[in-house]
This record gives structure tokens, C-alpha cells and sequence, in this order.
């Protein structure tokens, strides 16, 4: 079963595309570059309709697991870390 998909970013015409500040760009052209990753990687990408929405959850479970691991890691080394602008804070506004 196949559901419409939203309409890519190269399907919207340069003038009807809205203006996105240095940060939103910055992400999505790394979401583009992702895409093309996985799609040498893994010879397939999103558009793929052989998972179940059951696997999507795990895949999706998976991938939020992983990267709470990493943010779990970050807060290690920041907390080791003798930059102040890396340490925990005490006010308590």
C-alpha cells in the first residue's frame, strides 16, 4: 500500500522557495547528503515499501537509542571537560 508522499524540495519552484536562515540550510542540506549516503550504503531509501509500520517503529527506536547513547557520551566528556562554558551551571533561574 502506498501513500502520497510530500513533494521534494527540487519540485517547488525556486521563486515560490522560502527563505531559511544559515542553520535550517545548513541542516538540510545535510539531510540531502544523508539521503544520498544511505542510498549508496544501502541501495534503497525511504520510498522503500517492503517494512511493515511495525519495523519502521524499530528502525526508528533503534536510531533514537543510539543517539541518546551519544548524547550520553557528549555529557561525560562536557562534564570532564575544565571549559567553562562546559561545565553544569548553579544558577537556579
Amino acid at each position: 500500500m502506498s501513500t502520497p508522499s510530500a513533494p521534494s524540495s527540487s519540485s517547488i519552484p525556486s521563486e515560490s522557495k522560502p527563505s531559511v536562515d544559515s542553520v535550517v540550510q545548513a541542516i538540510l542540506d545535510k539531510f540531502v547528503a544523508r539521503s544520498v549516503f544511505g542510498k549508496q550504503k544501502y541501495g534503497t531509501d525511504l520510498d522503500r515499501e517492503d517494512l511493515t509500520p511495525l519495523e519502521w517503529i524499530q528502525h526508528a527506536q533503534e536510531e533514537h537509542m543510539d543517539a541518546i547513547l551519544y548524547l550520553e557520551k557528549l555529557k561525560r566528556v562536557l562534564a570532564q571537560s575544565t571549559n567553562p562554558l562546559c561545565s553544569p551551571t548553579t544558577d537556579s533561574t
